[in-house]
């Protein structure tokens, strides 16, 4: 194999790997749109959007991380006079 037919088989397989990316990151911009879209319509109905997306991270979390981090939260704001 010639140098010339390396670089032409290095270039067609960068190639595809560039236009798959692109074409997940396109396909990303769709689905980031279609989140905010349903968002849109949460918020129409009246739901709190801003909850709703603690919601969705919280449940992407261990429980019992998130237990801790609440009784953590809690003691500071027992020490603070907040709770």
């Amino acid at each position: 194999m010639s140098d010339d037919q390396a670089y032409g088989v290095a270039a067609d397989e960068l190639r595809q790997f560039i236009e798959q990316f692109e074409q997940l990151e396109a396909e990303k911009k769709d689905i980031a749109e279609q989140q905010k879209e349903i968002m849109s319509e949460a918020k129409a109905r009246g739901y709190d959007t801003k909850v709703m997306k603690k919601i969705i991270a919280l449940r992407k979390r261990d429980r019992d991380d998130i237990a801790e981090e609440e009784a953590i939260l809690e003691m500071y704001k027992t020490a603070l006079g907040m709770g």
